[in-house]
């Protein structure tokens, strides 16, 4: 190997790893003496089957340096081997001959450069430089590719209405302020997405963003989502993990439904947001987090607070910063351009031509009020894609339409000379339900979970319930017990 002039490297704050697979002990020696005065952390394997070992136990190099002519499995073969296992490995190939055939190939299964022996030092450095541009241009392409997709989903979302218009503006305001954001609204008119549009324009937008439900778990299991634990903290914690605030570290997190926390959690969460710090379960010490704090709901807040279920203090160190997302059907002027995004988007998905809905079933997208806001948008056109079927779909809306229009169980109650029979069992049924959901959250004071629990429904079901019957935290109609009147709560 000749010598040549030596150049500086730039190397990373952490080592990176090599991996040398060369059946040559010399060049073995060298390779590792030479990369290791370079701050490389390296490691040799003599055969391709050695290296093939490696990377099946769990070996994750940054680079792989590998020999073509080695006996029994030569570095081509390694090389294919090497590829169906990790298609991700920067893989640099050494060779005394350099036969075009040979390079071809090689580069062709998946081989970042080669290099023929006897090379100069700089000949290896420029390979290792070429390797981690390509590994910094290919992240930077996916980093891309996420943010155009979601900058897609946002312009969808935000520039269709001048209530969007406006939030968007307003977003663009909040964002590069390093300050916790409350987001309200009803489920699926997009919470989501506008905290991760506040994440994509802050300062913190190269970093994590880390979305934990609340509703989604017991306060137990949230406690430890949230705050992760030590090994030993409890039964079955074999080892330690990190909770979603350390991960989140120097990013954004995301608290959906903030409401349904726990109280002895909102306390802890309180202290957080005061102090940046926390201890994970079992363990003495604290730990030190630089996360900015996203909150949402889609209760009404006042109420929540009122009944207790959600502390003052800590809304108010929520609440620096405040959003509300108006529902769809108070911006119906959106429905028909989110309504081709998403036929755009799922034709895209499903491998389908993008269908053209007739004109009276964007009128009766129009007509209906969605109370399931985008999210139900979204549905329904993912089924009509899906399903090609612009009668069935124009009937399910017409359908939905028409019991939206129904004020309330008792008026069909009412009039049952007019409506038939059919309407009467209906009403009848509507009410009995009404009346047990209503039950279920006075008895678990309005906890939705508790409630979905009780009645032996899922969460999703009785929000969709809630909604129907104009049940909101206390507020609504209620029939009452005694005089069969109606009882107005929570106004």
């Amino acid at each position: 190997m000749r010598e040549g002039s030596k150049v500086q490297v730039e190397i990373p704050a952490d080592k990176e790893k090599i991996l040398i697979i060369d059946d040559e002990p010399s060049i073995r020696k060298y390779l590792q003496t030479l990369l290791e005065v370079d701050g490389f952390e390296v490691t040799a394997a003599a055969s391709g089957t050695e290296g093939l070992e490696a990377i099946g136990g769990g070996a994750k190099p940054d680079f792989v340096i590998l020999d073509v002519l080695m006996p029994e499995m030569d570095g081509l073969e390694t090389l294919r081997r090497l590829m169906q296992m990790d298609r991700g490995l920067n893989v640099i190939m050494l060779s005394c001959s350099n036969e075009v055939s040979t390079v071809v190939e090689a580069i062709r299964l998946g081989a970042h450069d080669y290099l023929t022996k006897p090379f100069e030092k700089p000949e290896l450095d420029a390979a290792l430089l070429k390797c981690r541009q390509k590994k910094q241009l290919k992240a930077e392409n996916q980093a891309l590719r996420e943010y155009c997709d979601q900058l897609t989903e946002d312009m969808s979302f935000l520039v269709a209405s001048p209530q969007m218009l406006k939030i968007r503006q307003q977003i663009l305001q909040i964002a590069p302020v390093d300050v916790p954001v409350f987001i309200s609204g009803e489920s699926g008119v997009g919470k989501e997405v506008v905290a991760r549009m506040i994440h994509l324009r802050s300062t913190r937008r190269q970093q994590a963003f880390v979305k934990v439900n609340c509703a989604a778990l017991p306060g137990e299991l949230l406690e430890s989502e949230l705050f992760g634990y030590e090994q030993g903290a409890f039964t079955g914690a074999v080892r330690a993990k990190p909770g979603k605030f350390e991960l989140a570290n120097k990013g954004t997190i995301f608290l959906d439904e903030i409401a349904e926390m726990p109280p002895h959690l909102q306390a802890k969460l309180l202290h957080v947001l005061q102090d940046n710090q926390f201890s994970r379960l079992g363990a003495r010490g604290g730990i030190q987090v630089d996360v900015r704090v996203l909150a949402a709901t889609n209760v009404q807040v006042a109420d929540a607070m009122r009944s207790g279920r959600f502390r003052e203090d800590l809304y108010y160190r929520l609440s620096v910063l405040s959003l509300h997302v108006p529902p769809l059907r108070e911006r119906t002027d959106e429905i028909p351009m989110l309504f081709r995004h998403f036929l755009v988007k799922y034709s895209e998905k499903f491998q389908k031509p993008v269908p053209e809905p007739t004109e009276h079933l964007l009128e009766a997208t129009l007509r209906y009020a969605w109370p399931g806001n985008l999210r139900e948008l979204e549905n329904f056109v993912k089924r009509y894609v899906i399903l090609e079927d612009n009668d069935g779909s124009l009937k399910e809306l017409l359908e939905l339409t028409e019991a939206q229009q129904r004020v309330s169980p008792r008026e069909e109650v009412r009039a049952p000379a007019e409506q038939g029979l059919k309407a009467l069992v209906r009403g009848l049924k509507d009410e009995a339900e009404m009346e047990a959901i209503a039950g279920a959250l006075e008895k678990t004071n309005w906890c939705r979970k508790d409630a979905a629990r009780m009645l032996g429904i899922s969460y999703k079901a009785l929000l969709y319930k809630m909604r129907q019957f104009n049940l909101d935290s206390g507020k609504g109609t209620r029939v009452g017990a005694s005089h069969g009147t109606p009882v107005i709560r929570g106004v």
